[in-house]
């Protein structure tokens, strides 16, 4: 009797770490899919690299600099001078002609008599050189160019004002919202905040996921030691399967997945400045085994609904049964242990379970969607003199499915063990 309390003393602090690790495996969990679809809300493609209020803020801030440092070259101010001296021998022809267009009044044919008394015209086509590069001197005057680069920065300006996307005010307060709920002020600030925070969650999720695992070796060690105590076997059968269920539940609950495509890097040269974007988020999904569930069924759609229906099934239902029944079996007495329903979910639903089976689909999910986002992203990956493109995937294995893999081969452990239990310990022996 004194080991048999012993042993359930050691049981329920094992149950209860399980329990404890379990829960904030969960918790820690939902707080990083929450942040990473935060994350990749505020860095989404639309908002940065397909925005069109992104472009212009970039491309104002660029034109605006050039701007400020515009300066004639040589050949800027050769072209010019020709330009401006094209433009005044036109005026000069125009004038002479209209001058010497016919007139009857007095005072027309008057001015026309002193215009040719008093001006060469090709005294006055020669001086127009010397005339083109007193305006040009004036331009390039520090005054005056200062009074360009003005309205031209205020016409940009007013250009940018008017250039903006539909979605902008959609973008400012979901930007805002969530700038607040982060206390930041800024991208970079909510970047670095962000990330941060996902890196410690992360770290959390696992650590209490690896301590789960603890808890399950303890019990397989345990059931190596006391092998042959059969007067012992009920009991610590009994909180293997209630780990079981623990693991079981945060399995389905917890985020299996995340499938994350993205843009780390968008480097380029515009009219000889920099233009970079980071982090564009090109897709992410992040779901446990309920969450597919849900998503199947709330489509509406018959086939959709009848594939929710077997996952859920043959994933949650079937196990739960399972480990039920091992209970009633054990537990229930002789009429329980020799009813159909009961033995049948015990000894023979294995194999209509298909946990096992969940689980490889899930890998072989987890490594063609891995392998697709990898190849299609390799063809992002451009570098030359004037373009740089960096694209990465980071699509992980998340805490559920480690909870759910090890729900699957302890469940197949307790299918073996419960064939080998004597029936005499069944009938015999009360647990603890």
């Amino acid at each position: 009797m004194k080991s048999k309390t012993i042993l359930a003393i050691g049981l329920i602090c094992i149950l209860i770490a399980c329990a404890l690790c379990g829960y904030k495996v969960h918790k820690l969990s939902g707080e990083q899919q929450q942040t990473m679809t935060d994350y990749s809300i505020m860095n989404n493609i639309s908002f940065g690299l397909l925005s069109i209020s992104e472009w212009r803020d970039q491309v104002v801030t660029i034109v605006g600099q050039r701007i400020q440092t515009f300066k004639l070259t040589p050949e800027q101010r050769t072209e010019l001078k020709k330009e401006v001296e094209q433009i005044l021998n036109t005026l000069v022809s125009e004038a002479v002609k209209k001058i010497n267009q016919p007139t009857k009044t007095l005072g027309g044919k008057i001015k026309k008599t002193a215009f040719k008394t008093f001006v060469d015209t090709a005294d006055l086509h020669k001086q127009i050189p010397s005339f083109a590069q007193k305006i040009i001197d004036e331009v390039e005057k520090p005054s005056s160019m200062r009074k360009m680069r003005d309205v031209v920065q205020s016409e940009l300006n007013q250009l940018g004002q008017d250039t903006y996307d539909s979605s902008v005010n959609e973008e400012k307060h979901l930007t805002d919202s969530l700038y607040g709920k982060y206390q930041v002020s800024d991208r970079n600030a909510f970047d670095k905040k962000t990330s941060s925070l996902l890196l410690s969650l992360r770290t959390q999720s696992y650590k209490y996921s690896y301590s789960m695992l603890a808890t399950v070796v303890c019990l397989l060690i345990l059931w190596v030691v006391f092998r042959k105590k059969v007067e012992l076997q009920r009991t610590l059968f009994l909180y293997s399967v209630l780990v079981a269920f623990i693991l079981l539940i945060v399995g389905v609950t917890t985020t299996m997945i995340e499938l994350d495509a993205r843009i780390q890097s968008l480097d380029f040269h515009l009219i000889g400045s920099d233009v970079s974007f980071k982090n564009q988020v090109l897709f992410f999904q992040s779901k446990s085994i309920l969450d597919v569930v849900r998503i199947l069924i709330v489509t509406s759609k018959i086939d959709m609904i009848i594939v929710g229906a077997l996952v859920f099934c043959f994933s949650v239902i079937f196990p739960l049964s399972k480990l039920t029944s091992t209970l009633i079996y054990l537990y229930g007495g002789k009429n329980w242990a020799s009813n159909k329903i009961v033995h049948f979910f015990a000894f023979k639903s294995g194999k209509w379970s298909m946990a096992d089976v969940t689980v490889v689909a899930i890998m072989m999910a987890y490594i063609g969607f891995n392998g697709v986002l990898a190849n299609q992203l390799a063809d992002l990956n451009i570098k030359n003199s004037t373009f740089a493109s960096i694209a990465t995937n980071n699509t992980t294995l998340q805490p559920g499915y480690i909870s759910f893999v090890s729900f699957v081969v302890f469940a197949l452990f307790l299918s073996a063990i419960l064939n080998k239990i004597p029936r005499r310990s069944v009938q015999n022996t009360k647990p603890i």
